[in-house]
């Protein structure tokens, strides 16, 4: 029997193994720049996509998508709830997920998967004595393998060994374990714990289980030996297993093990067999390019990216994404710039991400204008995050270029923004105000102060800060606490000292 993590499981191996090379290769950024964000393929009829669009707009307050939910005007069945959650856990949407799964459970009788499921969100959003607490109140009935193994694999997440182990041995002695699921999920923690020998020993308590391995198992004990240094062991464990289980995973985790081991021969011989097994879905050709990109293979990135645009009609987003990055770690910055270019006449789902990351290697590159237009756009088509956006790039200028060149972005953004209720940061008006005070630039500080008033940003502690900088000026104001006043500002004992010290 088969139960819904298991199935979960099977849509995750495309995700999972460039994590297991983070403790070698020090970073996870692989793994994140490939999460799977659109799929290629969507499974929800017209309405359920159109209520998980209405959902996933929502933000994160309490109580907002139930009742988002209860003025649908209409009925909404189970089954579309079910399909926005499928959706809310492949783009992390762990809090929609808690309370689209509250709401279901107070008007529709739950299946231990729906409790698996909302196991995991609790645990994600309100941590582990929650998720604890929730196991422990379901009812006998509902405690079965996919409540325990959903356990089971926060403990494993959270490398919480001890508890992990108990519950495991728990769910053997009660003769639960009929997939191989939850030994994946301990396979997955011996190896975060950087304890491969203790995943392979489970390999084997598989097999005296007769419990039959999935693909997921096979890499996990491919990775456990690469971390040894067997690779004998990684080609055994590839020979002895069965052809149905082989997949482009399998060859694309083969050829990741053999690049971390600086084997670029055999990883491109394990990315020639997966390239030619063909009817690759949009995941396999970005694992490819990847792969491609570890090696500093230029010329096969490009390869790949025109057999998959001419294997796949649409592209999304997430693939657009890793080819950005793949080309600024390549320093293609040309091939950058017309990939990005291609996006923006493409795309049929806005994603700041792609702007936010071209905005990034232009600036880094110092191509200021382009990074500009980048920004306009952004402001376009995604206005909360182009002031996010932007107020990043000031910042980077107030370091890299200096205060001239972030005032002129400044007074650019605070004029988007008188309408919109966008303040910046404490830390970066104190950054503005640090800057002119180091210069005793009274003239700059005065015009950022009409700046920040026009956004309702000037409070105590700017007027305390701009009479610092008249004071290290040793220059005079005349009616300043008229004006002080006039604004609206309450005027601190500190701030009545600093008005006696630059008084005329």
């Amino acid at each position: 029997m088969h139960t819904e993590f298991d199935r979960v499981e099977k849509r995750e191996i495309r995700t999972a193994w460039p994590v297991l090379g983070e403790w070698r290769e020090g970073t996870g950024a692989a793994a994140s720049a490939l999460v799977r964000i659109f799929s290629a393929k969507p499974t929800t009829p017209q309405q359920d996509l159109s209520l998980f669009k209405r959902l996933s707009a929502l933000g994160n307050t309490d109580g907002e998508v139930a009742r988002a939910i209860d003025e649908e005007g209409r009925i909404v069945k189970k089954s579309e709830l079910e399909n926005c959650i499928k959706d809310f856990r492949r783009f992390k949407r762990y809090r929609h997920i808690l309370e689209v799964g509250e709401w279901m459970a107070q008007k529709f009788v739950l299946k231990p998967k729906d409790n698996a499921i909302h196991l995991a969100a609790v645990a994600k959003v309100k941590g582990i004595a929650a998720a604890e607490k929730y196991f422990n109140d379901l009812p006998p009935s509902r405690r079965v393998e996919c409540t325990y193994g959903s356990l089971l694999n926060c403990y494993c997440t959270e490398k919480m060994d001890d508890k992990a182990l108990d519950l495991f041995r728990k769910m053997v002695d009660q003769n639960m374990i009929e997939s191989p699921v939850s030994f994946n999920h301990l396979m997955m923690m011996h190896i975060s714990l950087k304890q491969p020998e203790k995943a392979i020993r489970l390999g084997e308590e598989l097999k005296k289980a007769n419990i039959e391995p999935n693909t997921f198992t096979c890499n996990l004990l491919m990775s456990s030996y690469s971390y040894l240094n067997d690779f004998e062991g990684v080609e055994r464990v590839l020979k002895e297993m069965d052809r149905k289980l082989v997949n482009w995973t399998t060859y694309s985790h083969l050829a990741n093990i053999y690049v971390q081991a600086g084997d670029h021969e055999k990883a491109r011989m394990a990315l020639k067999v997966l390239e030619e097994m063909g009817n690759h879905e949009l995941d396999a050709y970005n694992f490819m390019i990847s792969i491609y990109a570890r090696m500093g293979d230029l010329e096969n990135v490009h390869r790949i990216w025109k057999s998959m645009k001419s294997a796949h009609k649409v592209i999304w987003n997430m693939s657009y994404l890793v080819m950005i990055r793949t080309l600024d770690k390549l320093n293609d910055i040309g091939g950058l710039k017309e990939c990005f270019e291609e996006w923006e006449k493409v795309f049929s789902s806005y994603d700041a991400r792609l702007p936010c990351t071209v905005l990034g290697v232009y600036l880094r590159h110092d191509r200021r204008e382009e990074a500009e237009a980048v920004l306009r756009g952004m402001l376009e088509k995604s206005e909360d995050k182009f002031f996010y956006t932007a107020e990043t790039v000031v910042n980077l200028d107030l370091r890299r270029h200096g205060v001239k060149q972030a005032m002129k972005l400044m007074e650019k953004v605070t004029s988007e923004a008188i309408n919109n209720g966008w303040k910046p940061r404490r830390d970066t008006i104190d950054r503005f105000l640090e800057c002119f005070k180091l210069e005793s630039d009274v003239e700059g500080a005065e015009e950022f102060y009409e700046l920040m008033k026009r956004i309702n940003c000037v409070d105590t502690h700017f007027y305390e800060a701009l009479l610092h900088i008249y004071a290290g000026a040793g220059q005079k104001l005349c009616n300043v606490r008229a004006r002080i006043e006039r604004d609206g500002v309450e005027i601190s004992s500190e701030l009545d000292n600093l008005i006696a010290s630059v008084s005329l």
